[in-house]
């Protein structure tokens, strides 16, 4: 299968740069997966569409203010860092910019030295092992020094960091946000409670695997980054009474699909406690066995998300209802509007 045919024409105007004030003001475009058939929806409509005994999985993962701008301490030469994922103790695989600067044993000044980080190995494009050196407790550090890690298609900037976090955000490792997640208020999802939906979660770390192109031609030649992700024991429990007794599985976003669907793969479509890495790649030809249905955005143009949609409603069914939501002026990408699969 060629990763043409999951291209589509997509006007750099309706590429959303900045989050809308109401999250549950955004559009939703609701698909059946099975015609195809298309509903145009007010996010808050989600409500009519979730029913009694459903379950609703979100991922509670919060993304770190990961992008850190620091000095070469010997010339005094400009660095950018984004921190990408935790090692052990202090060290950190990160991507540094310029890379060239960055050689092994440089040293990384970061807040007037509040901060340093010394390369202690060297990776292909542009990433470095930095080994992190500090007084008191790092996060606190970097939530003083750190600033969100936006997508490389967002070129505003946020005034408000929280509007990158889910309202729910809870267990710190991301380099981005599970962005479905971010049309929900605690308002909204307490009425769901109130109507008998189920709310469950996990978590999924978000890498910057989510944003790399992908640069083969046959999609099965293409290798994902691997995530790490934790599903608790409780989580699991509901997830299969709820399926035992005829209620959906609707994971918000793909990353909490990625995540259930490699456990329900791993144990016949049931689900355990469980918690690794997953490298998962989901795409048409898929037979799913976690999930009913999905709430996600609108994704990138022959990327690995828009595959995985494809896999869950049909690569025409998923190319139309994107061709509607261009002409509709639907808001694409992290801060845009939503799509519920049904």
């Amino acid at each position: 299968m060629k990763v043409d045919l999951f291209d589509f024409h997509l006007p750099e105007e309706l590429i959303a740069q900045t989050p809308l004030e109401d999250r549950t003001s955004s559009k939703l475009m609701v698909i059946n997966k099975e015609t195809g058939e298309l509903e145009h929806r007010s996010f808050k409509d989600i409500l009519e569409y979730i029913h009694p005994g459903d379950c609703l999985v979100l991922n509670d993962t919060r993304v770190l203010p990961a992008r850190l701008y620091g000095v070469k301490e010997d010339t005094g030469a400009h660095i950018e860092v984004l921190l990408l994922k935790q090692q052990e103790d202090d060290r950190w695989e990160t991507l540094v910019k310029p890379a060239k600067r960055v050689k092994l044993g440089t040293v990384i000044s970061f807040g007037e030295g509040t901060l340093k980080a010394i390369c202690v190995e060297e990776l292909e494009h542009g990433g470095r092992i930095l080994e992190f050196q500090y007084d008191g407790i790092f996060y606190e550090i970097l939530d003083s020094l750190g600033e969100m890690p936006l997508p490389p298609y967002i070129k505003e900037k946020l005034d408000d960091q929280d509007r990158y976090q889910t309202v729910y955000a809870k267990e710190r490792g991301s380099a981005a946000a599970p962005t479905a997640g971010l049309h929900f208020t605690n308002e909204l999802l307490d009425a769901l409670k109130e109507k008998g939906v189920h709310i469950a979660f996990l978590t999924l770390h978000v890498g910057l695997g989510t944003f790399r192109p992908v640069s083969v031609n046959e999609i099965d030649k293409h290798e994902m980054h691997a995530e790490f992700y934790q599903l608790t024991a409780g989580t699991a429990e509901l997830l299969n009474k709820v399926k035992a007794n005829g209620g959906r599985i609707l994971s918000v976003g793909t990353t909490s699909t990625r995540t259930l669907e490699t456990i329900a793969t791993e144990n016949n479509g049931t689900f355990v406690e469980s918690s690794g890495w997953t490298s998962i790649f989901i795409y048409p030809g898929y037979e799913f066995k976690g999930i009913d249905g999905m709430i996600t955005n609108f994704h990138l143009p022959k990327s690995t998300l828009i595959m995985l949609v494809s896999a869950l409603a049909g690569r025409e069914h998923i190319l139309h209802a994107y061709e509607t939501a261009v002409k509709e002026k639907y808001r694409f990408f992290s801060f845009g509007d939503a799509m519920f699969i049904r």
